[in-house]
């Protein structure tokens, strides 16, 4: 049996930030109440026509750019013509002839691997309405009727579920780097419909491609791919792949399966046609340049920057970019002169680690890169020890005071040699047989006379110093 190759691309939608909805005024927030957030546009009542969103289409513009596609010289929409409970219209607002993007193409990391990933299009529409179904009755709420929706489609380019998971994670970052979407999966802000078919190695046409609609999570989406590549996989190995139809299925938590939903043909006509209440508009150079500088250096840049120019480890630089907010502080502790490292391990330690505490986002945190540095100075300087250090980071941070109000005579670090050398020849005449047992090979007892003098001085000895005055009186 030859090897197989999964081929599988994504069609990744995404709900964008604004204040109103794409095509009409209602609120554009998420909210639990149903049908809190609608206008008469979003449930196609008559003599309603949309007024377009240009924040939409420019936050949509960005995503273009982002992920280097061309983009169209007009801006122009498409109704997308069939009836479903939840499109009150009986069509959708959409691009088809002339998506805001088209022929992009970016790299995802995979395993410390770069992985060039091709983007097909990426369009923007209005979301439907959402059905729940019950027993014996289906609601309907139209909240999110007419949210913007970015919808990007790959080609078929992906190999594995980890790298599908891995572009999403991608993708994310890039929507919240940009500033357009929360992309929170949880509120129902991203959700992917994934194609899936297997082909042998040295083969020059695909296989026959299935289709799972609307996975909601990235666990969902990683759990989906790698149970349709082992069905038709196993299908092909028992010599049924005549049995793998195109069709379209849905994801089985409980069962943890693929479901038949509908056999699928090559294209449905959806007699699409432009949508006659919109005009076309101009997209000038002039506004793609002034877009494209709104775009900040995003997180997989800035990873290897940090990693090739300041030495970091690939897993703290993952750490510190996985928010724009985290890598923005981080970035403006090496302006201010801050050694990179040093202020890396006071971010993904201390600080990180009060943020996740405290439920906090680094926006609330009234530590600044200025505070940070003045710390750091006073460790530099051995004003103060780091024990000290992260003591005082507490207390400020906590009680929001200056750093200032805990420096003093009384907890300054001990850095006089003279005192220290009179502390420890103290410390080791009183420990005679703690001494002998060193001398004889018990070396781990040299951390007993470091604990000693700390808790002689409460913790103020300079360490450095402490170990090496040590290091001379013990080889004596």
């Amino acid at each position: 049996m030859k090897k197989q190759i999964a081929i599988i691309g994504l069609e990744m939608h995404c709900e964008l930030k604004s204040n109103s909805k794409v095509f009409s005024p209602a609120c554009n927030n998420y909210a639990e109440v149903p049908n809190s957030n609608i206008a008469p546009l979003d449930m196609a009542f008559p003599g309603t026509l949309p007024t377009v969103n240009k924040k939409s289409v420019a936050d949509a513009l960005k995503m273009s750019i982002a992920l280097n596609c061309e983009q169209p010289d007009y801006l122009i929409f498409d109704r997308k013509n069939y009836y479903y409970p939840d499109l009150p219209k009986g069509y959708q607002i959409t691009q088809m002839a002339s998506p805001i993007g088209i022929k992009g193409k970016i790299e995802i990391e995979v395993n410390d691997k770069l992985v060039p990933v091709y983007i097909h299009d990426i369009h923007l529409e209005e979301d439907s309405a959402s059905l729940d179904h019950y027993f014996d009755t289906s609601t309907i709420d139209y909240n999110r009727s007419g949210v913007p929706l970015l919808e990007l489609v790959t080609e078929p380019c992906l190999h594995s579920a980890e790298e599908a998971v891995a572009f999403l994670e991608y993708m994310r970052d890039v929507y919240k780097y940009c500033d357009v979407s929360e992309a929170d999966t949880k509120k129902g802000q991203i959700r992917c419909d994934v194609n899936v078919s297997i082909m042998d190695e040295d083969a020059t046409t695909l296989g026959t491609r299935v289709e799972i609609k609307n996975v909601n999570s990235f666990k969902g989406v990683y759990d989906t791919i790698n149970y349709e590549i082992k069905r038709q996989t196993e299908l092909k190995e028992a010599g049924r792949y005549n049995e793998v139809e195109q069709e379209t299925r849905r994801w089985d938590e409980e069962s943890m399966t693929t479901i038949h939903m509908r056999s699928k043909v090559d294209a449905i006509d959806y007699k699409y046609f432009v949508e006659p209440n919109i005009p076309k508009f101009k997209i000038t150079p002039e506004w793609l340049e002034s877009l494209k500088k709104e775009i900040p250096r995003l997180h997989l840049e800035r990873k290897y920057d940090y990693i090739n120019n300041y030495g970091l480890s690939s897993y703290d630089a993952g750490v510190l970019v996985k928010e724009k907010a985290i890598s923005d502080y981080f970035e403006e502790c090496l302006k201010i002169g801050i050694d990179a490292k040093t202020a890396c391990n006071w971010i993904t330690t201390q600080i990180l680690g009060y943020l996740n505490k405290e439920n906090k986002t680094i926006n609330e945190f009234n530590f600044t890169p200025n505070k940070l540095k003045e710390l750091t100075d006073l460790i530099k300087n051995n004003t103060i020890s780091s024990k000290q250090a992260k003591d005082i980071f507490n207390e400020v941070v906590i009680n929001n005071k200056e750093i200032k109000d805990f420096i003093n005579n009384d907890n300054a670090q001990v850095n006089d040699r003279d005192a220290l050398i009179q502390i420890i020849d103290e410390i080791i005449n009183n420990s005679p047989n703690q001494v002998e047992a060193y001398q004889n090979g018990k070396t781990n007892l040299f951390d007993y006379f470091v604990g000693q003098v700390m808790k002689n001085t409460k913790g103020k000895a300079n360490p450095v110093l402490t170990k090496e005055i040590l290091n001379e009186k013990l080889g004596k």
